[in-house]
């Protein structure tokens, strides 16, 4: 049987599942918002980041992960997210809130001030171990993906791309979002050779996602 590209995780025995629930249910707490460079936490953690198209459903994945109601806002309205935002995980970890890339109801120059930040961000965190790209399986992978996969393929920075909403389409329309990623990724040389499928409101895919972010150290 012929190995498909970029293969789903696989789900965590319930021994790693259950390490990674633990760390996920001990503190996470928000730290600071960033709105420049300088304003930046020391790198002296192992950091991810979750990056995304306005209204992906970051902050409600983020929200899942952590296991908190709203530890990340959740909005209606694309762009809320105007700033880098950091949580600590335990003692040796940053998650990182990215804010969301492409259309924001926002002025043209603060969407471009914070675009530029997210940029900056990417290239030149080096405590950074992996982003995670959310793409909508409802729409995949548009151009202003594949504008931040490039970013991060150049500064060499690894990243996993993470499909949400996988609960609001049926079964055909899905393998062929999936299809049509995986065809996709296939130029970016930072791309994590696999996929985890995600729904914030079912809570598919969320042990899988929180068993990649306890194992990366």
């Amino acid at each position: 049987m012929t190995q498909l590209p970029f293969p789903l995780t696989e789900e965590p025995d319930p021994t790693t599942a259950e390490a990674a629930r633990k760390l996920f249910a001990g503190p996470v707490d928000f730290l600071k918002g960033v709105v420049a460079m300088q304003g930046l936490p020391s790198g002296d953690r192992i950091e991810v980041c979750f990056a995304g198209r306005s209204n992906v459903g970051k902050s409600s994945l983020i929200n899942a992960v952590t296991g908190r109601k709203a530890i990340a806002r959740a909005s209606n309205t694309p762009g809320r997210t105007q700033e880098i935002n950091f949580f600590t995980l335990g003692e040796e970890r940053y998650l990182v809130d990215l804010p969301g890339y492409g259309f924001a109801n926002a002025p043209v120059a603060v969407v471009e001030k914070w675009q530029r930040l997210l940029k900056q961000y990417l290239s030149g965190r080096q405590n950074l171990r992996r982003a995670f790209v959310l793409i909508d399986a409802r729409h995949g992978v548009k151009a202003v993906d594949e504008e931040i996969m490039s970013l991060l393929d150049s500064a060499a920075v690894t990243f996993q791309v993470v499909l949400t909403k996988a609960d609001k389409i049926n079964a055909a329309t899905l393998e062929k979002s999936l299809a049509e990623t995986r065809k996709r990724l296939q130029s970016h040389t930072a791309a994590f050779p696999e996929l985890i499928l995600t729904s914030s409101e079912k809570g598919d895919g969320i042990p899988t996602l929180r068993a990649t972010i306890a194992a990366l150290i």
